[in-house]
């Protein structure tokens, strides 16, 4: 059992939603972002996505764009963040942790290479946001032998057969993107986010994990009643490059936000799932 499967069946048990944070490595400076880890951790985060900084990233909005030039700024790369999160684990080897990008700079190192070091560095699942999953058969297969899980995204407009196909490709769990566009973009519509969740969940028995568009708790609360997860990122985001010439303010406001989603998930009522 992978550690994002065993963290969601513990959660399961206590009745409790994952909270997700995500934030860029490197950004505003490499040597923040293992503390950032660690203070999101305490701060009540389950899994954490880590972001690996990338030029061209299209699918996220103007907040994280500028996270990945602040990164890549200071020569950060995938080979530096495997680094941190190989740091992280010198402390944390419970808490899962996933890398969310681009197919790019996967590609340039080379799949086998990628996938072996990403295990030995103590990734747990990898989500690349351009790879489709017809072309990912051979990434699968290496990322299986490394005991890693594939984390799909499914929107608004996927279909029914894309559904099924992200069902039973994914492991660890499914990314719903609750939005059209790109991240921290508009405001959720909480009606259509849970009508789309039954919908996907006809198809699939992994836990649903909802992101772009969590800017606070009360949202965080409200789609912790559909979800089995919730994930926040440019919210996060935000508030590091309010406070980027001061590390101190900048793991204070992560760590303010983070408890209070924690706690607004924690007081909710019962899921709906």
């Amino acid at each position: 059992m992978s550690r994002l499967t065993h963290r969601f069946e513990d959660l399961r048990q206590q009745g409790r939603t994952a909270l997700i944070p995500f934030i860029t490595a490197g950004d505003p400076h490499p040597s923040f972002t293992v503390p950032a880890l660690h203070a999101l951790v305490k701060a009540g985060a389950n899994i954490i996505e880590v972001g690996v900084p990338f030029s061209d990233p299209m699918a996220d909005g103007p907040v994280i764009q500028r996270a990945s030039e602040r990164s890549l700024a200071h020569k950060m790369s995938l080979r530096k963040t495997l680094e941190l999160v190989k740091q992280f684990r010198t402390e944390d080897n419970e808490t899962p942790i996933v890398l969310m990008g681009y197919l790019n700079p996967i590609e340039a190192m080379g799949y086998a290479a990628f996938c072996a070091q990403a295990a030995a560095s103590g990734v747990d699942g990898v989500l690349t946001v351009d790879m489709p999953p017809e072309e990912a058969s051979e990434f699968l297969e290496l990322l299986k032998a490394q005991e890693m899980d594939p984390i799909f995204l499914l929107a608004p407009n996927s279909t029914e057969a894309r559904i099924q196909k992200m069902g039973a490709m994914g492991r660890g769990y499914l990314y719903y993107v609750a939005l059209k566009g790109v991240t921290g973009a508009g405001h959720l519509d909480l009606a259509e986010v849970e009508k789309k969740l039954k919908e996907i969940r006809q198809w699939t028995s992994l836990p649903l994990a909802v992101g772009f568009g969590v800017k606070n708790a009360e949202t965080a609360a409200a789609l912790g009643h559909l979800a089995e997860g919730v994930v926040v990122g440019s919210a996060l985001v935000s508030l590091i490059e309010a406070s980027k010439e001061h590390p101190a303010d900048a793991l204070l406001g992560i760590t303010d936000l983070m408890s209070s989603m924690r706690h607004a998930l924690d007081a909710a009522p019962g899921s709906s799932f």
